[in-house]
């Protein structure tokens, strides 16, 4: 068997991106990203929200916050009872473990020695260590694993590093392989349709390096181009609603309702702190000293602030005591700015975000125009569901709770944002509308299942279309309760299994 892999973006060549922290310098480079968009979004006062994802080789894990999260068993056992055989929680463990080179060892539910290293916060910072003593003053318990029996607690984020760099899929999985002669690699190669003989893939058509050409497939089209960039190929393609696909000026090939709806996204409402103690990465990246310093560190150890992630402390919590599990997350981290890549706050100032772990808001993302370089419109529907609004306030709530504990209100010197004059359930509300913004998850537009919206089958086979699978996010039914890097690459695992089971049922 032979793979040619298309990679729109370049190789992974930017330093920043094998830097940990460095995801602050490359989220909104065009350099190594997409820069898409989500609006105008109608709650949110028709503003448009940036949607940055991964044009470079390893795709989002290589732009991405590091952050290991499985999300809840009750995740894929959902999967499961919509009808995905194979796709409980107790059947994607294995594809976990496998994944997984733990550094803390293999037990029953964590591996060591696969290709992903999964690693502790290479640093100490007391800004840290105060969030987690105030989340527990406010009655959530301490935790060492969010990937453990019980997501709930408070505690240290673990990260895909591999001492103290990204360990992006690039690294982790790529490198090793491309020794491999049946494997080669074409990167600045954008996909502009599939070829199709009838109602099976046969190829792909792509631009690379300024040339257009056509690679044929033997076996299959494995389609991984992400949330956004799958159904838009599968749009280009004549895959998909055949209104949208005649607005968009390209030919019906296959009515497939479902591709690019039911998309999902966690929204983020951030609350910012000018704090007394002087341990923020704020101090750091305003004076020359530290920066040479901390790079210094950073350069002999792989240790200290430039080791960390979008989130240092995680907090997953219930907002109503009558839940069975937590509906809320927090990433907490000893930075402050107004967004990545425009420079920190001048104060010591620290961020703590929470969104909503399972919102019922559904968006959608179409093609409006054949030509493969244009980009889909997006609309993520935030905060359209009124039980999202009311999670989303009652996670702020908590946001300020824990900062009212002693531990960390005795270095708190203000509020910064959303401040001190917003009290009341509606001025809240009218923040989280007015500042809020991804946490970079989409998924849901080409999902799995077999209803009328579904996209693929159990085993990632497009419905309908022989000699094609999606192998990403996408494929997610329903958005899993955190952050999506660590399940994506599980589906991906997963998905390696079954396309060789059926390789060999073929012979």
């Amino acid at each position: 068997m032979t793979v040619a892999l298309l990679e729109a973006g370049g190789r992974d060549t930017n330093p920043w991106i094998h830097i940990p922290a460095g995801y602050f310098r490359t989220m909104f480079n065009p350099d190594v990203t997409w820069q898409y968009g989500a609006g105008p979004e109608p709650h949110l006062g028709g503003r448009v929200v940036p949607w940055p994802r991964g044009r470079v080789l390893g795709g989002s894990s290589s732009i991405n916050g590091l952050l290991y999260v499985r999300g809840q068993a009750r995740d894929y056992d959902v999967w499961r009872q919509l009808g995905n055989e194979g796709w409980s929680y107790r059947e994607v463990l294995p594809y976990f473990r496998r994944s997984e080179d733990q550094e803390r060892g293999a037990d029953e539910l964590h591996g060591s020695g696969g290709p992903l290293a999964v690693t502790d916060v290479r640093m100490s910072n007391p800004l840290c260590e105060a969030y987690i003593d105030a989340g527990a003053e406010a009655g959530i318990p301490r935790t060492r694993d969010f990937n453990g029996k019980s997501q709930e607690g408070v505690g240290y984020y673990q990260l895909t590093t591999r001492d103290g760099r990204r360990a992006s899929t690039a690294m982790s999985y790529l490198k090793p392989a491309t020794h491999r002669p049946n494997l080669r690699v074409i990167t600045n190669a954008q996909v502009e349709n599939i070829v199709l003989d009838g109602k099976r893939a046969t190829g792909v058509r792509c631009k690379a390096n300024g040339m257009s050409k056509t690679i044929k497939a033997r076996r299959e089209v494995l389609l991984a181009a992400g949330a956004i960039g799958s159904p838009q190929i599968l749009e280009l393609s004549g895959i998909g609603q055949p209104a949208v696909l005649n607005s968009a000026g390209v030919t019906v090939r296959h009515d497939l309702p479902g591709v690019g709806e039911n998309l999902q996204d966690h929204y983020q409402v951030r609350f910012i702190y000018d704090m007394s103690l002087k341990h923020s990465l704020n101090d750091v990246w305003n004076n020359p000293w530290l920066k040479l310093m901390t790079g210094l560190e950073y350069a002999a150890t792989r240790r200290g602030i430039l080791t960390v992630g979008a989130g240092v402390v995680g907090l997953f919590a219930k907002t109503r005591p009558e839940l069975e599990e937590p509906d809320i997350q927090f990433h907490f981290m000893p930075l402050s700015a107004e967004r990545p890549g425009q420079g920190m706050h001048t104060f010591s100032g620290v961020t703590a975000s929470i969104c909503m772990l399972r919102p019922e808001s559904r968006g959608h993302q179409h093609i409006t125009s054949a030509d493969p370089t244009a980009q889909p419109a997006i609309v993520a529907n935030y905060l359209a569901e009124e039980v999202d609004r009311q999670v989303t306030l009652d996670g702020m709530k908590l946001a300020r709770k824990i900062a009212e504990q002693p531990s960390f209100k005795r270095h708190l010197k203000r509020e910064v944002m959303p401040g001190p004059e917003v009290q009341t359930d509606e001025a809240m509300l009218a923040v989280a509308k007015e500042k809020g913004t991804t946490v970079f998850h989409p998924c849901g537009t080409c999902k799995m299942g077999s209803d009328p919206k579904a996209v693929v089958d159990q085993r990632l086979r497009v419905h309908g279309i022989k000699g094609l699978r999606v192998i990403d996010a996408s494929i997610m039914p329903n958005m899993i309760s955190g952050n999506t890097n660590a399940p994506t690459i599980m589906i991906a695992e997963k998905a390696s299994d079954m396309i060789r089971e059926d390789a060999r049922q073929r012979v």
